[in-house]
């Protein structure tokens, strides 16, 4: 796997179903672009065969025959069987079973497997079957059920009792740690400052494939403008193509909720009067559908007195930087970025950009909490409740906002989170401001944190009041 980045962990858990003797049946889920298809190739690279099938996009006049005739060229590519026209899925699958060979470990990968099922809703079914009678029986064999359409695969796989006890391994892939996103910048990352590198990735987030999109040579204020303020540039045209592609004749429906997430974490009762939409029924399951695959983060609240968790005051946070970046700055000016007028658009310029910068840290922050609780030597273990904290104002108590709060049994962290030039000792008043109004168990200490990245005021340290200062800068680096 030489030259692929990250994903240490899920690599050694396939190498693990790789030195099986038995078939395994494995889903991957995950956002478009997340690298679902390379992470595959890449662990099938350790088997002795690997075949990989994907369905056709989604378009007006795409029916099941369509899909099952590229299914069938593809067969022919890769194997000795020849093109021939297949009347259903069991045919496609039993023709595919006939062509695995007697020995050795196999891979075989049906890649955006919602796609592949258009047009036909007994598809699970055949598939069902196909597993049971076919595919199951080879020895050493891995099959991968993968998509960008996470919610088809949680409600005709993972959730269909017709799977029930089959699925070998259900992952998901998320963004790629910090310190794996600093390897995109290649040798010359050592001479490009953490500031630089967190300005381009609070646009792009961990996503593999817009990182690998990034030049070295140029600015992160001149790679971005190249990605999002040119006409030809692969994030201009992205979110068109990625809302399309997984959420079809209810893209722009979906657009206009995520649009509500854009300056800020919402409930479910503030998205559905900004929307003047009620809050049951469909609403609940486009929220649940944009969570599936990826764009938006569920943040579940709760009580730091008892720990007890408040799934009523849920609040849903758009935890996608490019998603947020998108319908900011770019969406409101498609039309003059088309014509060429906004190629040097430069980040400082962009309105209310500091406190949007600062919302994407916050989701750099949240997506590695593992690095951040290693930097501050907390075991994962002891951690019982994890998350950004919303008190809502009373009449016997004042609201309070804090970036991140983590709950041990013992002790309570409470986190700042900052991205500024220059970061003033005010914060210090801001934090001890927060504690005094929260309703603190009793027996429990306090223990007080800045994640930073900018100069800080030279009255911070002299203070001493803060328990960690933590830069960015360290949450880059490997461990």
């Amino acid at each position: 796997m030489d030259g692929y980045i990250g994903r240490s962990a899920e690599r050694e858990e396939f190498r693990r179903l790789l030195q099986k003797r038995t078939a395994s049946l494995v889903t991957c889920q995950g956002r478009r672009r997340i690298g679902k298809s390379r992470f595959i190739t890449e662990c099938a690279q350790e088997a002795d065969y690997f075949l990989s099938f994907m369905g056709l996009p989604p378009r007006e006049d795409i029916n099941r025959q369509a899909q099952l005739d590229a299914f069938a060229d593809q067969l022919a590519k890769q194997t000795k069987a020849p093109k021939v026209h297949l009347d259903g899925w069991p045919t496609a699958f039993q023709l595919l079973a006939s062509q695995i060979p007697a020995s050795g470990t196999v891979v075989i990968l049906l890649d955006e497997i919602s796609w592949m099922a258009i047009g036909d809703a007994d598809f699970p079914g055949h598939l069902k079957t196909a597993w049971d009678t076919l595919f199951s029986k080879r020895q050493r064999l891995v099959v991968v059920l993968c998509g960008s359409v996470s919610s088809w695969i949680e409600q005709n796989i993972l959730n269909n009792t017709g799977f029930v006890g089959r699925c070998s391994w259900q992952f998901r892939l998320g963004p790629l740690t910090l310190p794996d996103c600093v390897q995109f910048w290649g040798r010359r990352g050592s001479r490009i400052s953490p500031v630089e590198k967190l300005r381009l990735l609070a646009v792009t987030g961990g996503v593999p494939r817009y990182l690998e999109e990034i030049n070295p040579a140029r600015t992160a204020e001149q790679n971005i403008a190249d990605l999002c303020f040119h006409p030809s540039g692969m994030l201009f045209n992205e979110f068109d193509s990625i809302f399309h592609d997984i959420f079809t004749r209810r893209a722009e429906t979906y657009r206009e909720i995520v649009r509500t997430l854009v300056d800020g974490s919402h409930s479910v009762d503030q998205i559905s009067e900004e929307l003047e939409r009620a809050r049951g029924g469909s609403l609940s399951g486009s929220l649940s559908e944009l969570e599936q695959a990826g764009f938006i983060t569920r943040d579940i609240p709760f009580d730091p007195e008892t720990g007890q968790s408040r799934p009523r005051d849920a609040r849903y946070r758009l935890s996608d930087n490019y998603l947020r970046f998108y319908l900011k700055y770019v969406d409101p000016v498609k039309s003059r970025i088309a014509k060429g007028l906004l190629k040097n658009t430069a980040l400082e310029k962009l309105p209310g950009w500091d406190s949007i910068l600062g919302l994407q840290l916050e989701n750099l922050v949240h997506a590695n909490l593992d690095i951040l609780l290693s930097h501050i030597g907390l075991d994962k273990k002891l951690v019982l409740n994890a998350g950004p904290y919303h008190q809502k104002q009373t009449l016997r108590r004042k609201g309070c906002q804090i970036d991140l709060l983590i709950r041990t049994r013992r002790c309570l962290y409470v986190f700042e989170i900052k991205m500024r030039p220059q970061i003033g000792a005010a914060v210090v008043d801001e934090v001890n401001e927060k504690i005094t109004r929260l309703k603190l168990p009793q027996g429990h200490s306090v223990r007080t944190g800045l994640i930073y990245t900018g100069e800080l005021a030279s009255g911070i340290e002299e203070r001493d009041e803060f328990d960690f200062l933590v830069p960015m800068e360290g949450l880059m680096r490997k461990a």
